[in-house]
């Protein structure tokens, strides 16, 4: 019972989850532009986010398409926070009957952490920031691997 988009490909609003196991960080993105926008981070106990939290922003924003990040090791191994992930992703799709997308999110907290500290130093480098900036950028490499 997957939700059909009436949205053509390349027209689509996007959400993106940074996954972990305490929080789990949210951005929101439009294909059109190719741009995302951090939103936030929802608490996760032990990867099983406070779904009520979760649904606020996939009411609010009603995406087309879910993307989640895939938190692979560098040599593009699976590790058990990747199968997590995996099981987050499947989650949503079975429980809000979306389309969800994993992608490859090596090295996006480390650029995450430099681009925000590019913008506001020290003071800018909240987890909370951090996360949801690691959603944006896993959206946005999402959009550029789509298409290229």
């Amino acid at each position: 019972m997957t939700k059909k988009s009436s949205k053509a490909v390349g027209q689509r609003t996007v959400i993106g989850f940074d996954f972990g196991k305490k929080y789990i960080g949210v951005a929101v993105g439009q294909e059109i532009t190719g741009a995302a926008s951090p939103l936030g981070s929802i608490k996760a106990n032990d990867g099983i986010p406070h779904w009520d939290s979760l649904s606020t922003y996939l009411t609010e924003w009603q995406p087309d398409l879910i993307v989640v990040g895939l938190p692979l090791n560098m040599d593009g191994s699976a590790q058990q926070l990747t199968k997590d992930a995996r099981k987050f992703g499947n989650r949503i799709a079975g429980r809000f009957g979306l389309k969800v997308e994993f992608q490859d999110e090596r090295l996006t907290t480390a650029d995450a952490k430099e681009q925000l500290f590019s913008r506001g130093g020290y003071k800018n480098l909240k987890k909370d920031n951090i996360d949801a900036e690691s959603a944006r950028l896993i959206i946005e490499s999402f959009f550029q691997q789509s298409y290229q």
